[in-house]
C-alpha cells in the first residue's frame, strides 16, 4: 500500500473516533438536559474529552499538511483554527456552575461538529477507496 492509501485509512479511523466522541457528547448533553445527570457529573466527565478531540483532529489535519494534500487540510481548517482560539482563549472547558445557561450553545456546537465529522468520514472513506483503486491499477 502506498502513502496516500495509508493516510487516508488512518483519517477514516481517527475522524470515527472523533464522531462517535461528539455522538456520546451530544448523548451526554440531552441527559443533563432531561436531569438524568447532573452537571459537575456531566462536566467532569466531558472535560476529559474535549483537548484530545481537538488533538486528534489537529493531528490529522498537520498530516495533510505535511503530506501535501491541500484540499483536505482546507477542508479541515475551519474546525481546527476554531478549536485552537477555543483553547487558547481557555474557553475549552466546560463550568458546571455556568453550564444551564451555555447549554443550547454546546448542543449547537456539538451538533455541527458531529455533522462536519460525518461529512469527513465520508468523504476519507472516498478518498481512501479511490487510492486503493489506483493502488491497483
Amino acid at each position: 500500500m502506498n502513502g496516500e492509501s495509508w493516510l487516508f485509512i488512518l483519517a477514516v479511523i481517527l475522524n470515527a473516533l472523533n464522531l462517535f466522541s461528539q455522538v456520546y457528547f451530544t448523548i451526554m448533553y440531552s441527559d443533563l438536559e432531561c436531569d438524568y445527570i447532573n452537571p459537575i457529573e456531566l462536566c467532569k466527565k466531558l472535560n476529559n474529552y474535549i483537548v484530545p478531540e481537538a488533538a486528534l483532529h489537529g493531528f490529522l489535519s498537520v498530516l495533510f499538511l505535511i503530506n501535501w494534500y491541500p484540499y483536505s487540510f482546507i477542508l479541515n481548517l475551519p474546525l481546527l483554527a476554531y478549536n485552537i482560539n477555543k483553547i487558547v482563549k481557555k474557553e475549552h472547558l466546560l463550568d458546571a456552575t455556568e453550564i444551564f445557561r451555555t447549554l443550547s450553545r454546546h448542543k449547537k456546537e456539538s451538533f455541527i461538529k458531529l455533522g462536519f465529522h460525518l461529512l469527513m468520514f465520508f468523504y476519507y472513506l472516498y478518498r481512501m477507496i479511490i487510492a486503493l483503486i489506483a493502488e491497483d491499477s
